[in-house]
């Protein structure tokens, strides 16, 4: 079923400033609490801290740092894109990431699903007429199939982490800048300067991003034509590329859209950030709710 969403505005969100915190910060007035400390008991996106997970952690972004590079992402696109290695519906995928754990992310160590459903039931609590934004926040890591052996079994490294524009510089904000040293493009002159096979404002659209879940998951949901409004595909792209939505890194090359969409992202990280914790959600409960949003949005099986 094709239906037309009109793209989204803001309204309701407060673009109100944190005190002396980072301007892209936004409070969120529906009511979700910012916890303290992630579910090791540091803060969240700590890089540094003591915990079991730094050296998984570290080592992960050495070897992605090392081996994202313009002609490998140009490659993974290529074949990844055809959409050949299988058809199956959302829950169906949904279910295949119960088996994996992000070796990139600091702040959590459960099965994929519970931070999809994590994610969801926070932002439905608070934007309840955004159903739209309920399943982006669903459906926004199931490109991490690829670590699937049907998809190819790929190595974390170029499935999850946060990601960044290959083509040009590296920006210094991105965890762990070091590793880029190591990097073949860190010393190629044609893709080392700031705008490198780019221009300034030619939007997010035409820049190669690392490669990983975002990118994947972006060209199942535009090839599969599905009836998400831009911001929602916007967030699926993007919404593990900490630089910009962070830190306002690479802001050079977006166009007037990707700001106007970048105001979503802005409130879709909070929940995606801050909503992971090892409460478990009744998976059975909110299934239907979530089933019917799929049927509204979604064909019965997709091209992956």
């Amino acid at each position: 079923m094709t239906i037309t969403i009109e793209q989204p505005h803001l309204g309701a969100v407060a673009e109100k400033k944190v005190a002396g915190g980072d301007p892209a910060e936004l409070v969120l007035d529906g009511g979700f609490v910012v916890p303290d400390s992630n579910a090791f008991g540091d803060t969240f996106r700590n890089y540094d801290a003591e915990s079991e997970r730094k050296k998984t952690v570290e080592e992960f972004y050495r070897t992605n740092h090392i081996n994202q590079t313009y002609d490998f992402v140009r490659r993974m696109r290529e074949e990844y894109g055809r959409l050949e290695k299988t058809e199956m519906g959302v829950w169906e995928c949904i279910e295949l990431l119960n088996e994996f754990i992000d070796d990139s992310d600091p702040d959590l160590e459960m099965p994929q699903i519970e931070h999809l459903l994590q994610t969801a039931e926070a932002i439905r609590k608070d934007y309840p007429d955004q159903d739209w934004l309920h399943l982006t926040g669903l459906i926004h890591d199931l490109g991490k199939v690829l670590l699937h052996p049907s998809f190819g079994q790929l190595p974390q490294w170029a499935v999850v982490g946060d990601t960044f524009p290959v083509g040009c510089a590296f920006d210094e904000c991105n965890v762990h800048f070091k590793y880029f040293k190591e990097n073949p493009d860190y010393r190629n002159p044609k893709l080392s300067t700031k705008f490198g096979a780019y221009s300034e404002g030619c939007g997010l659209d035409n820049v190669l991003m690392s490669w990983g879940h975002d990118d994947y998951m972006y060209l199942v949901a535009k090839e599969n034509k599905i009836a998400l409004p831009s911001a929602g595909l916007f967030i699926i792209r993007y919404h593990s590329f900490y630089p910009l939505h962070k830190h306002g890194a690479y802001t050079h090359l977006m166009n007037d859209e990707d700001k106007e969409n970048l105001k979503w992202l802005h409130v879709f990280n909070k929940y995606d950030l801050y909503s992971k914790s090892n409460v478990r959600i009744d998976v059975e409960k909110v299934k239907p709710y979530y089933m019917s949003l799929i049927d509204k949005y979604f064909p019965a099986k997709l091209r992956w």
